[in-house]
């Protein structure tokens, strides 16, 4: 199996370096006799690669949502006030990437939130109409309790400014963003705190 390629903008990034290991352990949505093995891709300590988060909230849009970030013991903490009247969402987003992820499943992240359905979003280079498509995939946490939560590459669903499309296909192979949504058309408070973020590749035993 070839070693998915990994590029970064910045050179912290490059010099923090990329790690693959594997190891054995149970997915939430998989059986007890399932191997996964992960690609770190990056946590929140110094020695981590950087992805240049950012913010963008619905306020773009003509919203009124709040939201940020802090990173604070090996945490990101994103955190805010969604407000449904106006767009509804506030997001986090990594700088450009360049990921090829073609040889895995999907991705996980650790995180501790709060009970609300977050979204994890990713771009590549396909357009649709001349203008960059993303896709997203919808997950639930528990409220106060730290999970790790996979999400399959399979659940991402191509849509633009909200509405979602019959295509492109997601390409693993040219994710070139990764972006974090609280938008599950509630108003009030948020906050999840994400730990780390891997991709891991889930095989069947014989």
């Amino acid at each position: 199996m070839p070693i998915s390629e990994i590029y970064f903008p910045h050179s912290t990034a490059l010099s923090c370096g990329i790690t693959l290991f594997a190891l054995l352990c149970s997915p939430l949505s998989a059986s007890e006799s399932d191997e996964l093995d992960t690609l770190f891709l990056t946590s929140f300590n110094a020695d981590s690669p950087d992805f240049g988060w950012y913010v963008q909230n619905d306020n773009v849009m003509g919203g009124r949502s709040e939201g940020g970030f802090d990173i604070s013991s090996g945490q990101l903490i994103f955190s805010g006030n969604t407000n449904t009247n106006g767009g509804g969402f506030s997001s986090i987003r990594t700088q450009p990437l360049k990921l090829d992820l073609f040889a895995y499943t999907g991705i996980r992240v650790k995180i501790k939130a709060d009970g609300r359905r977050y979204t994890w979003a990713m771009q590549t280079d396909a357009r649709w109409r001349g203008r960059r498509v993303s896709y997203w995939a919808d997950f639930d946490t528990l409220a106060d309790a730290t999970n790790v939560i996979d999400i399959p590459f399979t659940n991402f669903f191509p849509q633009f400014r909200g509405f979602r499309l019959d295509g492109p296909e997601l390409d693993t192979s040219q994710i070139t963003e990764f972006a974090l949504y609280q938008y599950d058309k509630t108003d009030g408070p948020f906050e999840l705190r994400l730990i780390s973020i891997e991709a891991y590749l889930e095989s069947k035993q014989p």
